[in-house]
């Protein structure tokens, strides 16, 4: 059922750092009448190398800076906080949350023909099963694996490089293979990291035509606009609003590639300080 806002909605987005800003292109589509807050922690990055009680403690901290500021849904577009933290964020909030995980595994449910999926995501998030489990729960087999070399090719630049697309090879020839040992037939690739989207023509040339590849970003737009309801707009809504916890310059410069367009400011923030007692 989908839940109905005030206009203008107030949507929080969060992420790590700069890869939410894919899911943040998609929503600013599929939602082009609601206000977008997006918030990036790029003093704590990578989540992934932290426990789970730390990554819990930080994005919950991210998610009541987004209440704060008044966001009535959050969208938790950080696959490592979606995975281990989810339910902590839920406990936390008073508004609906959605994470990544959980979208793309709908959608690999919906696309997948033969239930054998094949699942790309960084080391962390396949060291939490999430997406497999994500997956198992909606009654399909997942083959996870980790593509530790992908996000820093993205962050590079190099998203037409050369040896991007030589690392690409070598990765889906060995998740392929790895397949095939286990006597399964994947049709779908759920790219389970959202620096992956930048990469998505390249990682769909380097697979046979009969496997459907499933943008997490995209995926994750639609389902929100799926869950909101909104009234017609009476008036367009103000820009988004970018809050980074480190170098805001740095996010300005990375981020307008992920977001596909200029970012002209970005607010430094202190999460430590404005964590609620």
């Amino acid at each position: 059922m989908a839940q109905p806002l005030s206009h203008p909605a107030r949507i929080g987005v969060f992420d790590s750092g700069f890869g939410g800003l894919t899911v943040l292109q998609a929503l600013l589509r599929y939602i082009p009448s609601a206000e977008f807050l997006y918030l990036g922690d790029t003093a704590r990055l990578p989540y992934g190398a932290k426990s789970r009680k730390t990554i819990a403690r930080y994005a919950v901290s991210a998610a009541e800076f987004l209440l704060d500021q008044g966001s009535q849904y959050l969208v938790i577009a950080c696959n490592t906080a979606s995975a281990l933290a989810l339910d902590d964020i839920r406990a936390a909030a008073p508004v609906p949350v959605l994470g990544v995980v959980e979208t793309g595994a709908n959608a690999a449910k919906a696309h997948s023909h033969s239930g054998d999926v094949m699942v790309i995501a960084t080391a962390a998030t396949v060291e939490s099963h999430a997406y497999s489990a994500a997956c198992a729960e909606r009654g399909l087999h997942a083959i996870e694996k980790a593509c530790p070399l992908l996000v820093p090719l993205v962050e590079e630049g190099w998203i037409d490089h050369p040896v991007t697309s030589e690392v690409l090879r070598i990765y889906f020839s060995e998740l392929l293979a790895q397949a095939r040992e286990a006597a399964l037939h994947p049709d779908t690739l759920l790219l389970g990291c959202t620096h992956y989207p930048l990469l998505r023509s390249q990682i769909e040339a380097a697979l046979p035509e009969s496997i459907h590849v499933i943008d997490s970003a995209e995926v994750t737009a639609a389902q929100v606009a799926a869950a909101v309801h909104l009234p017609a707009a009476v008036a367009a809504p103000p820009p988004p609003r970018f809050f980074a916890t480190d170098s805001p310059e740095k996010f300005r410069r990375l981020g307008s590639r992920f977001l596909g367009q200029p970012i002209h400011h970005v607010e430094l923030i202190d999460l430590e300080s404005s964590t609620r007692a």
